[in-house]
């Protein structure tokens, strides 16, 4: 299985270098990496620059420059357009994936009636501080609301049966919403694991849950498909699944529950009072892996 692999950054000059070795170090065996196409969005750092001295060495690498930020669709239409395998691997550049990741997340599109597939994030943030334990407590979360029904983020692959994103659209459960559309199944591959990193600091883990859920609201509003994460039921049921054995840490569960309502009603607010255009955001500056 060849496969196309589409990197989206924006100002990531401390991680594209070991993203990029992870990408060509992989240990693959019914998975081929046929190129690796790097859409860079108005970066002003030098992450051009290295994403550039390795294209010069490494001939599958590819390096699409953006002079300006218009947000991920965006860059993932140039994927699209120039991807010259039927399958995509899109990756954030702000993550690092095992070295078995690419292996475990595209063979289950060897069977045809799955079209996509999403991996396993997991946080390098130490969880004996509050927000560490936040960080750690919502994507553990997110793990088992993926073993109910798979929710879509920083690593997915998936076949390539559409031609572009429409204006607008802005993360990969639209992508989601499309396949999902088209007949085929979803699929969580829990040993495709890829290293993130959560925020440090609350403002900014308040910038980036508002804008995944205002961007999940307006999904809902356009296409009247709900992410997983949308479903009460399915959240209460994966909350119970990833609450700590640690009883002393009981009293953080509250406050992330908390703090997980906050920001739902701050992009509640966004969609519908402020209607703010969720495709450009601030950046959540202590979220980055390096």
């Amino acid at each position: 299985m060849e496969v196309s692999v589409g990197v989206i950054a924006h100002n990531e000059e401390r991680n594209i270098e070991p993203l990029l070795k992870a990408l060509l170090n992989q240990e693959l065996n019914q998975v081929k990496i046929k190129e690796i196409i790097v859409v860079s969005s108005g970066s002003t750092d030098k992450t051009n620059e290295i994403v550039g001295n390795f294209a010069k060495k490494h001939n599958k690498i590819r390096l699409i420059i953006q002079k300006e930020r218009k947000g991920k669709y965006s860059a993932i239409n140039h994927v699209l357009k120039t991807a010259k395998s039927d399958f995509i691997v899109q990756i954030s550049a702000d993550v690092l994936p095992d070295k078995r990741t690419f292996e475990a997340l595209c063979k289950p599109l060897s069977d045809s009636s799955v079209g996509m597939v999403g991996g396993h994030s997991i946080p390098v943030n130490k969880p004996a501080s509050f927000m560490g334990f936040l960080v750690n407590f919502e994507w553990q979360m997110h793990h088992e609301l993926n073993l109910l029904r798979p929710k879509f983020g920083e690593l997915i692959a998936f076949r390539k049966v559409f031609d572009y994103l429409p204006p607008n659209s802005v993360d990969e459960e639209y992508i989601a919403s499309i396949i999902r559309g088209k007949g085929f199944r979803m699929v969580y591959s829990p040993n495709a694991i890829v290293f993130n990193k959560g925020p440090e600091h609350f403002r900014d883990f308040v910038v980036q849950r508002r804008r995944i859920y205002s961007g999940h609201l307006f999904l809902r509003k356009k296409t009247r498909y709900s992410p997983s994460s949308m479903h009460t039921w399915l959240v209460l049921k994966a909350a119970l699944n990833a609450i700590p054995k640690n009883k002393k840490q009981i009293h953080w569960v509250i406050l992330a529950a908390l703090a997980e309502s906050y920001v739902r009603m701050l992009g509640f607010y966004d969609c519908y009072i402020k209607q703010r255009d969720s495709v450009i955001w601030d950046v959540a500056k202590t979220a980055k892996i390096k």
